[in-house]
């Protein structure tokens, strides 16, 4: 068997080839990325691709299945081009799988596709895509939810999974994943427990995580299994609250209004001290808690990684400035003392 990944130098791209590369029915595997990375996995082969402007068609020939991982969430300054590459990227990216034959094509989705919903019980897969308003990410993840709708109708002999995972978190992210949501002005020894010894409760901050490893699992199952179709929900347990995260962090918590964090998020993103706008903070306020049933019956998945392991393993990659060799993930993205993150205007543009 032979899988394409695109945008597999990312988060969850790289934790999907650790998966296929221990699976015995995949002979051969190709990362697609912009910026060819310098890690070497076996069995993979890389190539040079963007899914905003080249043909993808002769990559995607003789694949038994691709992988539609490529997303931008910086810069947040420039929607249009997050749209260009989100949204038109991604379809583009599908359509050039129609043309390629390929049979299986998954979509790299997320929790942030749901349209508000509750915090005291589950939704499953039918919950409404129609993501959160005043949040462009959840905006794009559900366009491309209602395009793949319409794609799927058109296309009836290709076997398309959805994958909707929470938070997504590994150490080897960590710096990619501060420079996207903290910015050049965080250090990485305030992810030690030891110094937090407060932590602010504000309601319906509730959300759900998952080690990125798990989720590379869910892909692979879900490559290898022939009856596995539609979305999947995916994430680890407990979900975490202000009262898990003192749990975890052995830290008191105190009440801290939402308008509040709202506010001071917004004056950090107007006076570009940090590189994302307000309205993740919305999201995460309004999105529902995902029921896992379906992947763990059909696809027997089930998470090695509880959501405590998740944030633990990730605070340790912060401190540590741990990362791989993609230019996604790699601490030298940012350059010396960070001059790069600097450079491109904290959220303006990508380091």
């Amino acid at each position: 068997m032979k899988v394409v990944v695109a945008g597999a130098t990312g988060n969850v791209g790289t934790s999907i080839l650790r998966s296929l590369e221990t699976e015995n029915g995949v002979d051969s595997i190709l990362g697609l990325a912009r910026r060819l990375p310098g890690i070497r996995f076996p069995k993979v082969e890389w190539a040079s691709a963007d899914v905003t402007k080249d043909d993808l068609a002769p990559h995607f020939e003789g694949a038994d299945a691709v992988v539609l991982a490529s997303w931008l969430v910086q810069p947040s300054r420039d929607l249009n081009k997050l749209w260009i590459t989100n949204v038109e990227g991604t379809m583009r990216a599908a359509r050039d799988a129609v043309r390629a034959n390929v049979p299986t094509l998954l979509y790299a989705s997320s929790i942030g596709a749901y349209s508000p919903g509750p915090k005291d019980r589950r939704v499953d897969e039918t919950w409404p895509t129609n993501g959160v308003e005043g949040s462009y990410y959840a905006r794009q993840k559900a366009e491309v939810e209602r395009r793949l709708d319409h794609f799927e109708k058109e296309n009836p002999d290709i076997r398309l999974v959805r994958m909707r995972p929470g938070l997504v978190f590994k150490k080897e992210a960590s710096q990619g994943i501060r420079r996207l949501f903290g910015g050049p002005l965080i250090p990485g020894i305030l992810a030690d427990p030891k110094l937090i010894g407060l932590f602010p409760d504000i309601e319906n901050l509730r959300s759900q995580v998952i080690h990125s490893y798990d989720v590379g699992e869910a892909f692979r199952l879900a490559i290898m299994n022939d009856e596995a179709r539609g979305a999947f929900n995916l994430a680890s347990e407990p979900p975490l609250d202000a009262a898990e995260i003192g749990r975890i962090l052995d830290a008191r918590t105190f009440r801290f209004p939402a308008m509040a964090a709202r506010v001071g998020a917004g004056i950090a993103w107007r006076l570009r001290l940090q590189p994302v706008p307000p309205d993740w903070l919305d999201m995460s306020l309004q999105i529902p808690l995902m029921d896992t049933s379906k992947a763990r019956n059909v696809l027997g998945w089930e998470p090695e990684y509880s959501s405590a392991v998740a944030l633990l393993d990730l605070m340790s990659g912060l401190r540590a400035g741990a990362g791989l060799d993609t230019p996604p993930l790699s601490p030298h993205t940012s350059g010396s003392m960070r001059i790069r993150e600097f450079a491109t205007g904290v959220g303006r543009s990508e380091p």
